[in-house]
């Protein structure tokens, strides 16, 4: 029994060698990265211990605390045949999710695996306490309590969607991966040569196909920001999100922070920086989607989620790729009662026969669909330009957010002037010989346009519910988001929407 115990201790030699060689950390100094001193409690570690050679069964799971709170652990073991599932690993797995559901507790998944073992499929596949479960238990979990995904190997075949259903996925680049067929299986059903790192590497996946969140230099890095994300997070979906003591911001808006000129790009964090707490910013997806920055950070202490136009890149226009990233951090924040600020700085979807053929339509109603079903307190600043339905993603005042604000350089309009004056009097402008009479039209409707969406114009209409000078917007946005504390959310009753996928 001793032996036995002692085996899953730590890792055989031959083992030990691969980790040092490719710079992973063993299975239990991962857990311990993560949990608070000594808090750690396994359960099932003797699972198939009268097979010498599959110690634990290739996974090790428990309960341990994190910054204080009760958080559950799936783990596996890269040492005991590459990390791979038997039947008593998936039976592990099972009950750690029932547990999370019974209990309302966090999972951590800590990903290290090449999939279920071919020799064990028709105990560990098709049946009722197969592999299936795991997902099934997964979607259910889904918004009640925090899934956190550390991909430190592969996460191979049917065992890929452990991240994908996860709350983030944090990936260690040069060694994490996941897709559905490997190198091999692609050569030879599809006859594609390709490398495990362009198939599904770390970049991959956080830089092209949005899998991925964020990108880790080693193990521990990976396990620093899952603690560091989890600390935005409550315990289940019944709590309010953390506080923490409130910290002065890194820097100070004034009116050179944001350009008037809506033409001239700017990059958004520099006012994300101004409104929130000093070193409190962690963006998720900073590489998949740039013209749209999504991040938690927090407001005098308070925990709030960030859905901010980057003009600084691609003009800030809203993507397919950018509408989904979207939809699912509000969708995030809505779950576990953290607060969302829009700083709108957008000239709405992009047009053409590319996107069209992509579904830019459909992707851009997720978006639309997640801002609209969110219940949490929400305010939306116009920083400059919000054009088109790009208003209407960014939570506009027809979307019921709790305060539609604006800087003195917004603009809110169904376009910008130049095209909305050609759209009105393409044929008219046309018509002019003159050069000089032409641009005097042209500037004479610009000026009537530009009258009609006039910011106190829009004021005195009740479209926006306050003009606030950039140095007051800290200050402003902190008191609405504390009056908001106590909101009321309802939702509408129905059994669900039909979502636009």
């Amino acid at each position: 029994m001793a032996d036995a115990t002692a085996a899953t201790l730590s890792p055989t030699p031959a083992a030990a060698a691969k980790l040092a060689r490719t710079g992973k950390l063993y299975v239990r100094e991962r857990i311990a990265l993560l949990a608070d001193p000594d808090t750690f409690v396994e359960d099932g570690q003797l699972a198939n211990a009268l097979a010498a050679s599959l110690p634990a069964d290739g996974v090790v799971t428990g309960v341990c605390l994190v910054e204080g709170r009760p958080a559950l652990v799936v783990a596996n073991d890269s040492g005991v045949k590459a990390g791979s599932w038997g039947a008593r690993t998936v039976e592990k797995i099972i009950r750690i999710t029932e547990r999370a559901l019974i209990e309302e507790l966090p999972i951590f998944w800590l990903i290290d695996s090449a999939g279920a073992r071919i020799t064990d499929q028709v105990a560990l596949f098709p049946g009722r306490r197969g592999a299936g479960k795991i997902f099934h238990n997964q979607v259910k979990l889904s918004g009640k309590v925090p899934q956190i995904c550390c991909l430190f190997g592969p996460s191979a075949a049917g065992g890929a969607y452990i991240p994908a259903f996860c709350d983030i996925v944090i990936m260690v680049d040069g060694n994490a991966s996941m897709y559905l067929g490997s190198p091999r299986m692609a050569e030879v059903t599809v006859g594609e040569k390709v490398t495990l790192e362009e198939m599904g590497g770390a970049r991959v996946h956080t830089e092209i196909s949005g899998c991925g969140d964020l990108l880790a230099t080693d193990d521990a890095d990976a396990i620093e920001q899952a603690r560091w994300f989890f600390s935005f997070l409550p315990t289940c979906w019944r709590e309010p999100a953390p506080e923490s003591d409130p910290v002065p911001p890194a820097s100070v808006i004034d009116e050179t922070t944001v350009p008037a000129a809506e033409q001239v790009p700017f990059d958004i964090h520099r006012l994300i920086d101004g409104i929130l707490d000093a070193e409190t910013f962690f963006e998720i997806k900073p590489a998949f989607a740039g013209e749209l920055v999504t991040g938690l950070g927090r407001i005098e202490g308070m925990p709030v989620g960030v859905v901010a136009s980057n003009s600084a890149v691609r003009g800030g226009v809203l993507f397919i790729d950018s509408a989904d990233k979207a939809a699912r951090f509000v969708e995030l924040c809505d779950a576990y009662n953290i607060s969302l600020l829009y700083l709108a700085d957008v000239p709405g979807f992009m047009i053409g026969k590319e996107v069209e053929r992509q579904g830019i339509i459909r992707h851009g109603a997720k978006m639309i669909t997640a801002v609209s079903e969110a219940t949490v307190p929400q305010i939306s600043v116009i920083v400059r330009k919000a054009y088109g339905a790009g208003l209407y993603a960014m939570n506009g005042p027809g979307f019921e957010p709790d305060a539609c604000l604006a800087l003195p350089t917004a603009r809110i309009a169904v376009m910008g002037p130049d095209p909305a004056v050609r759209a009105v009097y393409a044929n008219r402008i046309d018509e002019i010989a003159d050069a000089d009479e032409r641009a005097a039209f042209v500037a004479e409707r610009k000026a009537e346009y530009e009258q009609d969406v006039n910011l106190l114009h829009l004021a005195s209409e009740l479209v926006i519910d306050a003009v606030v000078e950039p140095g007051a917007l800290r200050s402003e946005l902190a008191r609405r988001f504390g009056l908001l504390a106590g909101k009321v959310r309802r939702r509408t009753e129905k059994h669900h929407g039909v979502r636009p996928v």
